[in-house]
């Protein structure tokens, strides 16, 4: 397996076969992240059983030509691979607790949640006592860059697992590393997301600067593509910024979800992160106004409610 110049294994997206004869995957969470592998995964040809407690959502993906499943023994017993795409550790806790009594020796769990570390190394270990492999996927992009095949999937666990994984990495990946063992993407993946995150809420506080300064925004926003603090974020989210379309690529409360877990992660490594705190705040701050539910590029709109400080502050 090849070494990048970081050291890391990267892993090329595998050619996908042609797939009249695959076998049926799983799929339980078809939410912006999971709807969107969905669709990747219907048009390489794969059958698709999903699952979601949302009925709307499950009428989605069945317009997209995937089958609904009535429940997870029907999932466990009809697909070898399921795949796992929910909003925290707590969801992936219960659904293999669902699961766990209709898993067979030789079945795969691959599991795309930004979640909680230590659960990810507990879920490894659960499953692996009943010889049901654990492969952590995380993915470093939104629900729009899945759906144009673009983003980093971070995994860790055994080898043997993850090559079993390939083709569907293929569909929806541009780039694949493997970084450890179980738990080693959960961790990564939160460094990631606080570059990440931090990288978009500068933006923002950025955007409204210029706008008080009473810069034109979108020259502003090329000048700044142009300039050294360049981020791929400005790409993703500054036109949204500027437009104020914050129709949900990724939702707001899901990455205030991600920050508290690294400040806590951090906490237990003896680390003090003081930017995520202040991040923590403004996003905990733009839920407090209602903007929970948009796309996380909304944090401009709780900056753009901050006042300067008095002279007695």
């Amino acid at each position: 397996m090849p070494l990048s110049s970081d050291g890391l294994q990267t892993i090329p997206a595998a050619p996908v076969a042609e797939a009249p004869d695959l076998e049926p995957i799983g799929l339980i969470g078809l939410g912006l992240m999971g709807s969107a592998m969905a669709e990747r995964f219907l048009a390489r040809g794969f059958d698709v059983v999903g699952f979601d407690i949302d009925i709307a959502s499950q009428a989605t993906f069945v317009s997209q030509g995937g089958r609904v499943t009535a429940g997870f023994a029907e999932l466990a017993v009809s697909c070898r691979r399921i795949i796992l795409s929910l909003p925290n550790s707590d969801a992936v806790q219960t659904v293999l607790e669902q699961l766990e009594p209709h898993l067979r020796p030789g079945q795969l769990i691959m599991d795309t949640t930004t979640g909680c570390p230590e659960a990810a190394v507990a879920a490894g270990h659960r499953l692996a006592g009943h010889r049901v492999a654990y492969v952590e996927g995380t993915v470093s992009g939104n629900s729009s860059q899945v759906r144009r095949g673009e983003v980093l999937v971070i995994t860790s666990g055994t080898a043997e697992g993850i090559a079993q994984c390939d083709d569907l990495f293929a569909c929806f990946a541009s780039k694949v590393q493997h970084v450890g063992d179980w738990g080693s993407a959960s961790k990564l993946k939160l460094v990631s997301n606080l570059v990440l995150g931090l990288n978009r809420a500068v933006l923002a506080e950025g955007l409204a600067f210029a706008g008080k300064l009473g810069l034109n925004p979108q020259q502003t926003l090329a000048v700044l593509r142009d300039s050294m603090g360049y981020s791929r974020v400005m790409d993703t989210k500054g036109d949204k910024m500027i437009a104020g379309d914050f129709e949900p690529q990724a939702r707001l409360s899901q990455h205030l979800k991600d920050v508290r877990l690294m400040i806590e992660a951090a906490a237990l490594a003896g680390q003090r992160l003081p930017l995520s705190e202040t991040h923590r705040d403004l996003l905990e701050l733009a839920e407090r106004l209602g903007l929970g539910t948009l796309d996380n590029s909304a944090i401009l709109r709780a900056i753009e409610t901050q006042r300067p400080w008095s002279k007695s502050q």
